[in-house]
């Protein structure tokens, strides 16, 4: 029986911001329990909701020396669909209304006392983990304070790291000089081999030189990091360690996503019959939006962040040409200002096409998967997306740009072999992807049975937290041998 531990800033049903929560609390309950034993670490945060926190039982307690303080630390632990949870309370560094605040210094502090305390408290709950499964910078120091004064421990000698990048876009940055001071770190690790990245001291880059094995959540995303492009900074690190790292594809929870048992949806449907029931889902959405009731209108879906990231430039250049196009599209996220104000603008400008819905609302995301004929992500980079692959199982046909997980996950329709999954377009150009969207237009209405068949191949595809997690155990698997 191998341990593993996964350190998360973030996890299912605890609180979520992004992906990395749907990893953290949706991947260990689909790895085989009979060789491995999976539990999850995550601060206490003071916003997590109140029924979630009456489900945690108190542990224990102990003081830590950290930024010249004696710091509380406060375990709690619960347990979910058989995977345990433990919490670090620490009323000081985890308070607020949500996870992540915008000061930088202290984010940088707070995760800090995060990593050392994670270690810290694992003789406490007698477990010894032989992997812990770091993710994204909040937890970057992990391997690094490992390596740094756990070794000398025999309780922790031998234990591997693996990394996990969910976005390199943040890497966790401030001085050199005060991240000593925060850390106890002493100068031996903040030279240009280590922890400092032109001039800074970086934590995420702490956690890649550190740990034994490094991943992320694409096979493309990981040969993209390499490159200048992508690379933020980092990518000759990652260049040199590119015999550890490997991309292994997200998954989603079919339980959570499925429609056939959706209650969002009013009506559900499978792969069987689609064809009758899904459009009843359009009607019912086009009446609550009010749009133009029409079964027969190509109706685009956009749920997302509304950032420059997600490609939301290229929208914005060719939206009036797109609601030339017999079209609806229906929007739903909040982001940068400009955004949201140009689809309140064209909501305005053509309210029975455009409907602008600058929120977000869980029941009215999934009616968007169940209800539109087709689902637009052009980003500018992905790491991995995962509204694609809860587009494909809901039989509403992705449009993307070629990059990170979108290529990997969506496989580009060919109409001389009558494949694919869905449409996409390789540069980062705006008239390309509209003449991405208009082809899947041309195909939606003059071949609707080619149409159908591209919605048939979608729902079968299998982008279930099982595939990953064997992924991810013959990693762990290799790691410890």
């Amino acid at each position: 029986m191998k341990h593993i531990l996964f350190a998360a800033s973030e996890g299912v049903p605890f609180i979520k911001t992004g992906g990395l929560a749907d990893v953290a609390g949706s991947l260990p309950k689909c790895i085989d329990k009979e060789f491995f034993d999976v539990r999850v670490i995550m601060p206490k945060y003071t916003c997590i909701k109140q029924e979630m926190k009456d489900r945690m039982n108190y542990v224990s307690h102990f003081y830590m020396d950290f930024h010249f303080k004696s710091e509380y630390v406060g375990i709690l632990e619960a347990e979910v669909d058989g995977v345990k949870f433990y919490f670090i309370d620490n009323e000081e560094y985890f308070g607020g209304m949500k996870p992540y605040g915008d000061d930088t210094l202290w984010e940088v502090t707070k995760f800090a006392f995060f990593s050392k305390a994670l270690l810290s408290v694992l003789p406490v709950i007698e477990f010894r983990p032989d992997v812990i499964h770091c993710h994204d910078w909040q937890t970057g120091l992990v391997p690094v304070y490992l390596k740094e004064r756990f070794q000398d421990n025999d309780f922790f000698r031998g234990i591997k790291t693996v990394m996990t990048i969910h976005n390199l876009k943040f890497q966790g940055k401030w001085d050199v000089k005060t991240v000593k001071e925060i850390t106890g770190l002493s100068d031996y690790f903040f030279t240009p081999d280590k922890l400092e990245c032109y001039k800074d001291a970086n934590l995420l880059k702490g956690g890649l030189v550190y740990a034994d094995a490094i991943t992320t959540v694409s096979d493309t995303y990981a040969e993209e990091i390499k490159t200048d492009f992508y690379g933020e900074g980092l990518n000759g690190l990652l260049c040199a360690r590119s015999g550890d790292l490997r991309g292994i594809v997200n998954g989603i929870d079919y339980d959570d996503f499925n429609p056939a048992t959706d209650p969002h949806l009013p009506f559900k449907y499978d792969a069987v019959n689609f064809r009758k029931e899904k459009v009843k889902n359009k009607r019912e959405l086009q009446k609550e939006l009010g749009l133009e009731q029409d079964d027969k209108k190509f109706m685009i879906g956009i749920v997302s962040r509304l950032t420059d990231q997600k490609g939301f430039d290229l929208i914005s250049y060719v939206m009036d040409e797109l609601c030339q196009d017999n079209i609806q599209l229906v929007v739903l996220g909040t982001g940068q200002e400009q955004y949201e104000n140009m689809f309140r603008h064209f909501d305005w400008k053509y309210s029975d096409k455009v409907s602008a819905n600058i929120y977000y609302s869980e029941a009215l995301s999934h009616k968007i998967y169940g209800a539109c004929d087709a689902f637009l992500m052009p980003s500018l980079f992905e790491p991995c997306g995962l509204s694609q692959l809860m587009a494909l199982h809901y039989g509403t046909v992705p449009i993307v740009r070629e990059t990170g997980g979108l290529k990997d996950t969506v496989e580009p329709y060919n109409e001389y072999e009558s494949t694919g999954t869905g449409f996409s377009f390789t540069n980062y150009n705006a008239h390309e992807m509209l003449d991405a969207i208009r082809y899947a237009e041309r195909i939606y209405y003059d071949k609707k049975r080619e149409w159908n068949k591209i919605v048939d191949r979608g729902m079968a595809t299998d982008f279930s937290w099982s595939v990953s997690a064997k992924k991810y155990q013959e990693m762990y698997d290799w790691l410890v041998g």
